[in-house]
């Protein structure tokens, strides 16, 4: 593919940074749109779309540090190369919630609400970033002999983040995407009923992503770490999973029904 887009002297402009770029900034635009709509302070809503995307990056390099531990600790120069590596999607997602929580709970900001304005900005975003990682060559596939595969060719994507070259792989780039567009378009259509609970949209996300993810991985080709027989993202959808699903039932049960409407009688007239 493409892992560099050009070079101007002895700058160059890597493709992944443009459409990570574009990924934040994407996904923060739709959060403050859908914060304008449900009443909230739009201007907090991007202060907190600051600290969600400080956190994710640092998060998304502190995981690829832990899963590759073994990697960085024999080869310490390495190091520098987490500045240029996108890192893992868990990583930034787990710290991102966990500060965005902490943003919400310290400004007042209601939080199932909220919660559920950004959730489909995360997706829209992971959706461009993927395709970020299929322009630099990183998260690829396993070999296959489907007529889908793909095959990368550029020398700079092997030796910048080990992609094989001149090998038919499964695209898991578009199929993470692919799976993050029927998750934005399911939550944005959901959040459109008068029925629902807040606290619904994010949760839904949450366990969506976590099946998908799960899935997909068997398709992962590169070296992603292994806990107990899953790789790392594996094992952490199996937590995401039913505590998404526990969260979803207790939100629903906890949130006030409205009361049921009694039909009138008609009223008969003497003849």
């Amino acid at each position: 593919m493409f892992p560099r887009l050009f070079e101007l002297g002895p700058v160059t402009v890597y493709s992944y940074g443009v459409m990570l770029a574009a990924a934040y900034l994407l996904g923060l635009k739709l959060a403050m749109v859908r914060a304008r709509k449900r009443g909230l302070d739009s201007e907090r809503i991007l202060d907190l779309g600051i600290y969600i995307i400080i956190s994710a990056l640092v998060g998304a390099k502190l995981m690829l540090l832990v899963v590759d531990w073994d990697y960085f600790t024999k080869q310490p120069r390495e190091l520098l190369s987490l500045a240029r590596s996108g890192g893992v999607f868990y990583g930034g997602l787990i710290l991102a919630v966990a500060v965005g929580f902490w943003y919400m709970w310290k400004h007042k900001l209601p939080l199932w609400t909220t919660s559920d304005v950004m959730a489909p900005g995360i997706a829209l975003g992971h959706v461009v970033g993927r395709l970020g990682c299929l322009l630099a060559g990183c998260c690829f596939g396993t070999p296959t002999t489907k007529w889908w595969g793909i095959t990368f060719t550029d020398p700079f994507a092997a030796s910048n983040v080990g992609t094989p070259l001149n090998i038919k792989l499964h695209p898991t780039q578009l199929y993470e995407a692919g799976a993050e567009f029927a998750i934005l378009v399911l939550l944005l259509g959901i959040d459109r009923k008068a029925k629902h609970f807040e606290g619904r949209t994010f949760w839904l996300y949450m366990l969506l992503y976590g099946i998908s993810r799960f899935v997909i991985e068997f398709y992962r080709g590169d070296e992603r770490g292994l806990i107990r027989g899953y790789s790392t993202s594996q094992f952490i959808s199996l937590l995401i999973v039913p505590l998404s699903l526990v969260m979803l039932v207790w939100l629903a049960m906890r949130t006030p029904k409205p009361p049921a409407t009694t039909r009138r009688a008609p009223v008969r007239r003497a003849a």
